[in-house]
């Protein structure tokens, strides 16, 4: 019996492999060990193991999670995994190997993230061999929901939008300069708040600011990080997450106009990882 979970900061996916028996799935509140206190994981897993599964005794625990890069933050993890599953074996990753097992599988390529934020990585078809730094949302995130939304309302308040695009705003959401600014200067996930704009450019993408403005952010986000890794224009390069997903048409001219090559497209990876794991039993 295999367990899986994809972690991110919002949201985390389970699944549970058994042989004979068809994959079970279950979601829970997202964990990131930067920011969340530990309690918030021991919740989730407690719920899980007693309240959803109460049945379970995985023999291998597979858990990817955003912000898993260091010892201390793994063992926090671990810690947690270990008080619910004692007897299983636990390998905690960072959710850029979860990027690249799900979309490169064991070939070669260049693994992206973008949803609310973004991060990229080389892999070699077994681990990242390279990563160029993600700076987060106030500094990076370029490509991001946190970035996309960001620029989109420098936009409304710097009066870019037309009439009509700006009328369909505020019919969208009522916002004044203050209240955007104490919701991102006080909110615990103001990158949350920012990639939340996106919903609304997604119902007007066919609009030619709002191209403009999420082409801009994709064409920087691939020269900033994806143009830095060697053999960028012969591997092919994957992506995961809500925002390549949705913005895919867009995306792909970005790609396209520095004649790199279209690798895999996965709103989440959970499903991708299942296959991934079950090829080795």
């Amino acid at each position: 019996m295999i367990l899986i979970a994809d972690c991110g900061a919002t949201k985390a996916d389970w699944v549970l492999l058994e042989n004979g028996k068809e994959d079970r799935h279950e979601h829970t509140l997202g964990f990131n060990p930067v920011v969340h206190q530990a309690e918030l994981l021991e919740g989730e897993v407690n719920k899980l193991s007693k309240d959803l599964w109460d049945d379970i005794k995985p023999d291998k625990i597979y858990y990817y999670g955003a912000g898993c890069w260091d010892f201390r933050r793994k063992q926090v993890v671990y810690s947690a995994l270990e008080a619910a599953w004692p007897n299983a074996e636990i390998s905690v990753m960072h959710d850029l190997l979860a990027a690249a097992r799900a979309t490169c599988g064991r070939d070669p390529g260049i693994a992206c993230i973008l949803g609310t934020g973004s991060n990229t990585c080389l892999y070699d078809g077994e681990d990242v061999t390279d990563n160029v730094t993600n700076l987060g949302y106030l500094l990076g995130d370029e490509g991001s929901g946190s970035h996309i939304g960001k620029e989109f309302l420098r936009s409304y308040f710097y009066r870019e939008l037309d009439d009509e695009l700006m009328a369909a705003f505020e019919d969208y959401n009522a916002i004044d300069r203050q209240s955007v600014l104490d919701t991102i200067y006080e909110s615990s996930v103001p990158n949350t708040y920012l990639a939340s704009f996106t919903r609304f450019m997604g119902e007007h993408r066919e609009h030619p600011l709002i191209q403009k403005i999420i082409f801009d952010s994709f064409a920087e986000f691939l020269d900033r990080h994806v143009r830095k890794y060697r053999g960028h224009l012969d591997l092919p390069v994957h992506f995961i997450g809500s925002i390549a997903f949705h913005f895919k048409p867009i995306l792909l001219a970005a790609l396209h106009a520095r004649d790199m090559n279209e690798g895999n497209f996965i709103p989440k990876p959970i499903d991708a990882l299942a296959d991934f794991h079950r090829a080795e039993k």
